[in-house]
This record gives structure tokens, sequence and C-alpha cells, in this order.
């Protein structure tokens, strides 16, 4: 389905491909993955006609279909472009009225199939697909729309569109954890070829059944799931890491050698000598770089930051907040969860002191100080509107920067206890991979993730303890992912973060705060928070969802392989639970971390991922029960 050799594109003097390759098939799901800034995003670009590739070829069957990061809107409102992305079907009735009127009996039985395939009438999944999507209404300007909800409507688009190849960059960015679940079950069920770039572990966990990373500008590709690759790249960069000490070794001895007399070196050894300067030329290959993050302050902090006390905040006549409690300690660190305009948002401003509750009062300890990363990703612009440099945009104009000392640091601040470390802003950022040759670029022409990994450095410069991120994880590689996750667990201040990234609330939350009804609801966790929304839709359930899978055929029509699909389901289902309940009673044996240290990582990750396994096959057995 596509197939795409030796792509090299370069932007001005900075290669980004260097000869990647990647295949697909029908029916193959794969997940591109890599740093920010390596080019997975370049790279589907590329495969989209948006960048023509200096170098290479690119050949795609059948119609395809893109969701960009920032995606462009054909149409006044959400329904002309809705209207636009189901052009195919009325094409489709267009032809098979037009072999009806030409006698073509072979292209009729054919066009009716399909059509029977995919139904007759397709309005009804339009109005659906923006509704599970959680996009503005359909009357909605284009022109008026954020930029989630621009991107909500784009990958409601890109679905509609049913696409032979679907390439997807950051498809659950502003989406809600209903609309997460169910374009996990969608794609699950999508039977053309996928090329997937997302953050969300569980998502590319679930869905994707082999790897692709861009690493140095090339491809290199781990067959199996996330989880596999995980693996196979530790393995991998083991191996790499053998064959470079061996490089080296070698590489001293013969450097010894030719340190000997000039005798060692006649004419019959210069082929050694030639041999010698081409190790030397040779690149030294550096597997995972990272950089560390430490938010920590080492201040002596009061028992209560921040305290919220019957706070009411409404816009336009719509309370969003009302009577809300809340109550911020050390070492909290809150997930707020909702539907998208819930008020998140709004109660991260509030909780920030920069937005003033209607009713109600916020109460801060003295001498508080509040770090936020919000979605727009403020904090990098001039004050002049100059389009910063990064060098600038991380030194706040000046050359270089001051990091204040932790150690000793007390609540009340003593002058005399605390000292500062003066950076280059150079060196500064070197730390968080943001080598020197890129320090002129301007911040306009980073990507999301580099833009969001800027801002996280500027975070650590900010010394706060309070902080408040919003969607902190979109854009975000998997590697400064890690990163941000090890830096709020040892965080000593209160985070508090907007997220619907399952895998990031599971492992760095300490609870969950749902903002539902205009109330605060403070759960244990996750898991807690879903018990109780699946119990609330059972009380009462609302409207069936519509079908999982793309192609759906209508009640009474489900295909072949969706009968046998569901006829295992069911058994598929006590498979995974029974897994489940094996790999926590392994787990809870005190001597599985010593006895099998080596598979401990990789079985523990598949237990944290085997929760949400089982609920999108569970969404699936409805779906398909629904329709049979």
């Amino acid at each position: 389905m596509l197939l795409a050799r030796d792509i090299e594109l370069a932007f001005g003097d900075r290669m980004v491909l260097r000869g990647a390759s990647v295949s697909l098939r029908k029916g193959d799901k794969v997940g591109l993955v890599g740093a920010n800034g390596s080019g997975k995003s370049t790279l589907l670009r590329a495969l989209c006609g948006h960048h023509v590739p200096d170098h290479g070829t690119i050949q795609i069957e059948g119609r395809r279909a893109w969701l960009d990061q920032e995606p462009e809107l054909h149409g006044d409102t959400v329904a002309a472009c809705a209207a636009a992305a189901i052009a195919w079907h009325q094409d489709l009735l267009d032809a098979f009225e037009a072999a009806c009127v030409s006698g073509d009996e072979a292209g009729m039985v054919t066009l009716q199939d399909r059509l029977d395939q995919v139904g007759w009438e397709v309005a009804h999944q339009v109005d659906a697909m923006l509704e599970r999507l959680g996009a503005p209404p359909k009357h909605a300007r284009v022109s008026e729309l954020s930029g989630g909800e621009r991107r909500r409507v784009a990958l409601a688009i890109a679905l509609l569109g049913r696409p032979d190849v679907l390439l997807l960059d950051e498809p659950t960015n502003h989406l809600d954890a209903g609309a997460v679940a169910w374009l996990e079950a969608w794609l699950q069920g999508f039977d053309g070829a996928l090329l997937l770039v997302t953050h969300d572990r569980y998502l590319l966990e679930a869905v994707a059944e082999r790897i692709v990373e861009i690493e140095r500008g090339q491809c290199a590709a781990y067959d199996g799931s996330y989880g596999d690759y995980l693996i196979a790249r530790a393995e991998r960069a083991a191996r790499q890491e053998q064959a470079q000490h061996r490089h080296l070794k070698f590489l001293a001895r013969e450097a010894a050698w030719a340190a000997r007399s000039p005798a060692a070196r006649s004419t019959k050894q210069k082929a050694r000598l030639q041999r010698l300067d081409a190790l030397q030329d040779q690149e030294i290959v550096r597997f995972d770089t990272g950089f560390e993050l430490d938010l920590s302050t080492g201040q002596r902090l009061p028992s209560t930051l921040v305290e919220l006390h019957g706070v009411t905040k409404a816009y336009d006549g719509r309370e969003l907040l009302g009577g809300a409690e809340l109550t911020l300690t050390p070492r909290d660190r809150l997930g707020i969860m909702g539907d998208n305009g819930a008020g998140k948002s709004t109660l991260l401003k509030i909780l920030s002191g920069a937005l003033t509750p209607d009713r109600g009062e916020r109460v801060a300890a003295s001498r508080l100080t509040v770090a936020v990363l919000d979605q727009q990703r403020r904090g990098l612009e001039s004050p002049d509107g100059k389009d910063w440099t990064v060098f600038e945009a991380a030194g706040g104009g000046s050359s270089h920067v001051t990091m204040a000392a932790k150690a000793g640091a007390s609540w009340q601040g003593s002058a005399g206890g605390r000292q500062a470390a003066t950076l280059h802003v150079a060196s500064f950022l070197e730390r968080f991979l943001f080598p020197r040759e890129s320090l002129d670029q301007p911040v306009s022409k980073l990507s999301g993730g580099e833009r969001a990994r800027l801002l996280l450095a500027k975070l650590l410069l900010k010394g706060a303890n309070v902080i408040l991120l919003d969607e902190p994880t979109n854009d975000l590689d998997l590697l400064t992912l890690r990163v941000l996750e090890e830096a709020l667990l040892s965080f000593d201040g209160a985070a508090v973060v907007v997220t619907h990234d399952r895998a990031f609330l599971d492992r760095v939350c300490t609870a969950v705060v749902a903002v539902e009804d205009g109330g605060v609801q403070r759960y244990a966790d996750r898991s807690q928070y879903v018990s109780a929304v699946q119990a609330r839709a059972k009380a009462s359930p609302s409207k069936a969802p519509i079908p999982a899978t793309p192609r759906a055929r209508g009640a009474d029509q489900l295909s072949h392989e969706e009968r046998e699909e569901l006829a295992g389901i069911e058994a598929h289902i006590l498979g995974l639970e029974a897994e489940l309940d094996t790999l926590g009673q392994q787990m809870s044996d005190a001597g599985f971390w010593s006895d099998a240290a080596e598979n401990a990582a990789v079985l523990q990750a598949r237990a944290a991922a085997l929760p949400g396994v089982i609920e999108a096959a569970y969404a699936r057995w409805e779906q398909l029960e629904a329709r049979s």
C-alpha cells in the first residue's frame, strides 16, 4: 500500500531525513517513534505530498488520509468540511447510477457490493463521528475554532474518508478519555494500512503490530508491539555498546602502534595507517541520548500550599465550577480528568491565581511560587512580539541564566542560605539536547515536542513549589515523557496535571480529580474514576456509540471476519483477564523480582497495559453484538 525508499530531506543546512525507508502492506498497523525533532512529522508530511523530498521515491496505492499536528481545514463550516470528507460516497452512488443507466451488470454488482458494505446512507455516520470525537457543532465556522477543535474536526475528516492508507500524527491530542478509548477500538478494527505517531503508550501497545524508529534520519524497524520494541531496542543498544567498546579498544591499540618509532611506519605499513585514519573518522553511535530534569526545590514546605473553598466560576451563564473544594499539599500529584469544556483549564487558572473565582476563595501559602505549562506552550515569545531564537527564548534575551541552589534552602528563604549558579545559555541548553548548531533556530520553526522540551528547561529555572501542567504530554517524544515522569515522581512540591494520557496518570499521579457536572470529585486513581463513570453509564444508559469498525455494514450485516471475531471474542477476553491475574500473582511473590530480574520490567509493562487492552476488547464486543 505504501513504499518509501531512501527519503532525504533538508531544511537549509539541517538534514532531517538521511535515507529513510518505510513500507506498509494492507492491514499493517505501524507505530512511528523517535526523539522530538528526529523527523517523524517531516516523514509523514513527505508521504502525504506536503514536503517534496530532495531524494528518494514514494509510492502509495489507493486513497490516503493524513492528520497533521497543525491541520488545514477546507471549508467555511464544520458541515462543509465533513461533506468534503464523504465525497467518496457520493462518487460511489454516481458510479452505481451510471452503471445502471449503461447496463453494465458487472459494474452494478461490484458497486452494489461495495455500497452494501459501507452503507447506502452515511450522513448519520458523520453526525455520530463528530459527536464521538467531541467536535464542535456542524454550523460552527472554521475561522472561529480553537486549535483543539480544529484537530478534532480534522481527525473526524480523516476517519470519515475511509482511506486505504491512514497517517496520523498525535491523534489523541485534545481528545478526552472516552474519545481516546473509542479511537483505540476504531484503529484496532481498521483494515487499511496505518502509520501512527503518538505519545500514548497504551494506544501504541494496543494498536501497533510493528514499530519503526527514526534515528539519525533513518528508519529502524522492530517487529511486535511497543513492549516488544522496548526489549528489542534495549538488546540492540547493549550489542551496539559492546561493539563500540571493542572498536575503541582496537583504535587504542592501533594508535599505540602508530606512536612507536618511525621504523614501525615503513612503506608496507601504509595500509595500516590508512585504516587507522578511517577508524578515527568513524562516527561514534550514541544510543538513547537522554537528559535529566530535577524540579525539586529542597525547601521546607508548609503542610498546605493552596486551598480552594467553595469556588464557583461561570462563563456566558454556564457554570463550570460550582462550589469546588480542593487542597494541595507537598508531594501531591493530582491528575485532572473530565470531558472537553468541563472546566479543567479553568480550574488550573484559578489554582495559579491567574483567574479570580466568581464566588469562594483561594488561599495560598506565603512565598508560593507557581510555574505553568499551558496548552498553547506560551512563554517563548519576546516582549515585542519578535520571533526569538532558541538561545534568546531560553535566556529571556540574556546570555546567561541563573539557577538557585536547592540544598539547605528553607521555606522562609533566608538570603544567606541560598546561593545561585550562573550558566551560559548554550551550556544550559546542551543539558536538554539542544546542540549549539540549533541555538540560532527560530522558535517558530521548532517542532511541538521541541517547544515543550524548551519550556520544561525554563521550568527548571523557575524554582517553583507548585507546578501546573495543561496537557504536558502533547507532542512529547517517549524519551522526554519518561524524563518528565521521573522529575514529577521526585518533585517535593505539588503538581497538578491535566492530561488524558492514561499511562502518565497511572504512573505519576497520587490521586485523580474529576471535573464533572460543575463539581470536583476526588478519586484514589484513574481506575476508580473509570469504574464510577461506567457505573453511572449503566444506571442511566445514553445512546449507543457508533461502531468501532470504520467499514460499518449496518444491522445484521457483519462480515464473515467480524462474525468469526464475535464468536471468539469472549474467550479472548477471558484469556486476557486470566493473564492479568497470573501476572498479578507472579509480581506479588517476593522472589519474582530477584529470580526473573531480566523479565520483570517486561512483565510489569505488560501488566500495566492489559487493563486498557481488556477495556477495548469489551467495547469491541459490545459494538459487534449491537450490529449482529
